[in-house]
């Protein structure tokens, strides 16, 4: 067997893996909870400014108990101009989760997400962007990428008519 493709099952190498399906885990219930606060507050746009406070009110404390001192801003605006589209593009994945997964349902929905998430990921890897060590597409990257494309595309075929959700409402596609 190539010593490339041979797995390392050290916990050093374990547990940055497990916390990672923990985070990833936990996704498909915020896109859940924060559909049903959209309909809750009347509005999807209204469920994404409720879920980045409730962020806000979670992360101060923590980083006052963890004494991070104060950020450095000037030094922030003086980065590169992509050092700021996180805040766009979690305002993006939140409202599209909240209208999309009603209406495609949890799985679905993540499915999607994963797939757009490793094909961007290849596409940063590749070229290096944001600062991130270039790591080439090779066939058996690329070849990974595209059986989970193809996962997505099985996912979404496997899915039948509209069900009703537990409110009574037809929901899906």
């Amino acid at each position: 067997m190539n010593a490339s493709f041979a797995p390392s099952f050290s916990p050093a190498v374990l547990l940055p893996l497990v916390v990672a399906m923990l985070a990833g885990a936990v996704v498909p219930f915020q896109a859940g909870s924060n559909a049903a606060l959209g309909r809750a507050l009347g509005h999807p746009l209204w469920a994404t400014v409720a879920s980045l406070l409730v962020s806000l009110i979670v992360i101060l404390p923590v980083l006052i108990g963890m004494r991070a001192g104060v950020p450095d801003l000037g030094r922030a605006a003086g980065g590169p101009w992509w050092l700021w589209i996180g805040g766009i593009a979690g305002v993006a994945y939140i409202t599209a989760a909240l209208i999309l997964t009603p209406r495609l349902g949890a799985a679905n929905f993540i499915v999607c997400v994963v797939a757009g998430q490793v094909v961007a990921s290849l596409v940063i890897d590749h070229f290096g962007l944001m600062g991130l060590a270039q790591k080439p597409a090779n066939l058996a990257r690329i070849a990974g990428v595209g059986l989970i494309v193809a996962g997505m595309l099985v996912v979404q075929w496997g899915t039948s008519a509209p069900v009703k959700s537990m409110a009574g409402q037809a929901v899906g596609s």
